[in-house]
């Protein structure tokens, strides 16, 4: 539920300050003076800027969020044997997958987990926890490692943020027409009366975690790709190897919500939760690797 709350008060939280900055410049009254009855052109612009100005910045701010918030250091110069194998490792899983090489960092952490991020195929961040390089062999290490580049390959981060985008697009639209409607309607304002702003503010939060579902119904999708992307960057085995250890962590994670989506680690939930999972169960994707081969 932690991150849950934490996806949400992270949009939220971007809507308000966006919310703030138009209408210090009245951006919000100059489009309502020169609308119709329902001033949908409004309605769209603010959408349009909301929703995907909101996906980008996070999505531009990524790197900086991730390094801050779970405390990654990036490994510029090897300080031990362990670093230079994390580094010659994904140099030539990112030369196979055909992508630049990203920035390898390591965050204290007792969780085994890993995730990946950037703005840019060719200028990602590929982070491991100590607790993943200190319960895990090699080989299983390796396959995290290959599970988090074909996240980069494959675009997930892109792809995430512009699904994102158009969902909160299509939040920020129908939340501000059904207010509208109803605040001429129940309320009878001439303006954007009180009643307009408490519709707007309950179907946002209503439709932002009816979109929530999506995004993690799509994030659950592409974590099987990765898998696969892993078991043909490192093998098969050992990818599996990697699910399988997993299932015994019970370590507290670090990790924000921006960044899970493109981990390796996922929490067992079920009933009502499973839906705002990011992660399949790993059950589920141990059962699909043996089930499908590596190309």
């Amino acid at each position: 539920m932690k991150r849950i709350f934490l996806f949400l008060a992270t949009n939220l939280a971007i809507i308000v300050v966006l919310t703030i900055v138009l209408q210090i410049f009245g951006v919000e009254r100059l489009l309502y003076e020169q609308g119709t009855d329902i001033p949908i052109t409004y309605f769209l612009v603010i959408a349009a800027v909301f929703g995907f100005g909101g996906s980008f910045i996070s999505l531009a701010i990524s790197k900086w969020i991730a390094k801050r918030s779970t405390g990654a250091r990036v490994i510029e110069k090897p300080g031990n044997e362990t670093e230079m194998w994390l580094l010659n490792t994904v140099r030539q899983q990112a030369r196979r997958a055909g992508i630049g090489m990203p920035e390898v960092a390591v965050f204290d952490s007792p969780e085994m987990n890993a995730f990946a991020t950037g703005m840019r195929r060719n200028k990602a961040l590929v982070a491991v926890s100590t607790g993943l390089l200190n319960s895990m062999e090699r080989g299983e290490v390796e396959a995290v490692l290959g599970h988090e580049i074909s996240h980069v390959a494959n675009g997930d981060m892109i792809t995430m943020t512009l699904l994102m985008g158009v969902l909160n697009t299509f939040v920020f639209f129908l939340s501000r027409v059904i207010g509208f409607v109803v605040d001429k309607v129940v309320f009878r304002s001439r303006g954007f009366g009180i009643g307009y702003f408490i519709t707007v503010i309950v179907m946002q939060i209503i439709l932002t975690i009816l979109a929530s579902t999506i995004v993690m119904w799509f994030s659950r999708k592409r974590e099987f790709h990765a898998d696969a992307g892993g078991a043909k960057l490192a093998g098969r085995e050992k990818m599996i190897a990697a699910l399988e250890r997993l299932k015994g962590d019970a370590g507290e994670t670090v990790m924000p919500k921006q960044m899970a989506a493109f981990g390796i680690s996922g929490k067992r939930n079920s009933g009502f939760r499973r839906l705002f999972m990011s992660h399949p169960p790993l059950e589920e994707r141990i059962a699909t690797l043996q089930r499908n081969p590596v190309n």
